[in-house]
């Protein structure tokens, strides 16, 4: 048993806090912006609240985070309340927020710097994967850390790989998100075909779902979005800054990414029909309005 801070409870952060308290059997301390959030987590799962990331990290040997972006990191991780300036040395920070490859490096080298060890770790498998504890979990940083670290991930994962130094984790997510938007289009785009084709949609996708057009967004959205059912997983304002994140880093490095910036357009006509807080499978709507 260790004792754990997390800080951020949103949808997925609230679950995963949980496991480690629970079936982690760690002593944990939790920090959310709203109060009422981390008193009511408290209440469910026996932990304890805590008012400023400084409190909630206090004599923690790992401090777990999820929060929104990069501008999020780096209001929970630095300044007098932060994270950092309450966490011992020798302690391990672990950020499960999709955030930018930059902010990683960034928050590595501050938390190096007082002797602290960094994980970039965010995380696949949507609000599902973090109730039932089955996240992909994609890692950047030292590998010493990540191994001391790996025991106490592993309660909510079902995958946590060290894919390379600090950054490489938000990199890897950035791939992730890279190949889940050409599939939600491509799997639209056929869902649409076969409506306007008269086909029985459901009994197509039974079909192809066993050869090779079959995939996770096919067995798992492929109805739903045949039904028009848009609330069941990751939200269109999440995922346009995911997909913000990719199309800045491709800038850098120089890696062509079409397929993805039109994408990215095309949920911006979501958001413009009001549907922002729809899952990502609602590109489907886009085809349905188009004659």
């Amino acid at each position: 048993m260790a004792k754990v801070a997390f800080l951020g409870l949103g949808v997925m952060g609230y679950p995963m806090a949980g496991h480690l308290q629970k079936k982690g059997g760690h002593e944990v301390t939790v920090y959310n912006r709203t109060r009422a959030k981390a008193e009511q987590w408290a209440k469910e799962y026996g932990g304890k609240h805590a008012g400023t990331p400084r409190e909630a990290v206090k004599d923690c040997d790992f401090v777990m985070m999820c929060v929104g972006n990069d501008d999020d990191v780096r209001s929970v991780v630095f300044g007098d309340n932060g994270a950092l300036a309450g966490m011992k040395k020798g302690a391990i920070l672990v950020d499960h927020t999709t955030a930018s490859a930059i902010v990683a490096r960034e928050v590595h080298q501050k938390a190096k710097d007082k002797g602290i060890g960094f994980v970039d770790a965010p995380v696949s498998g949507g609000q599902a994967g973090a109730v039932n504890g089955q996240l992909g979990i994609m890692c950047g940083g030292e590998e010493a850390t990540f191994a001391k670290a790996k025991p106490v991930i592993d309660v909510y994962a079902k995958m946590a790989a060290l894919i390379g130094a600090p950054g490489a984790g938000q990199l890897t997510k950035m791939v992730n998100q890279i190949c889940i938007a050409g599939l939600v289009q491509a799997l639209a785009e056929g869902i649409n075909f076969a409506a306007r084709a008269g086909l029985d949609v459901e009994r197509a996708l039974d079909v192809i779902s066993k050869g090779a057009a079959q995939s996770w967004q096919m067995e798992n959205r492929g109805r739903t979005m045949a039904a028009d059912k848009f609330d069941f997983g990751f939200a269109v304002d999440w995922m346009r800054k995911d997909l913000s994140l990719c199309l800045a880093e491709s800038r850098v490095n120089g890696a062509a990414l079409p397929v993805t910036a039109l994408v990215d357009q095309f949920y911006s006509r979501v958001q413009a029909q009001g549907g922002g807080r729809w899952d990502s499978s609602s590109l489907i709507r886009v085809l349905r309005d188009t004659r």
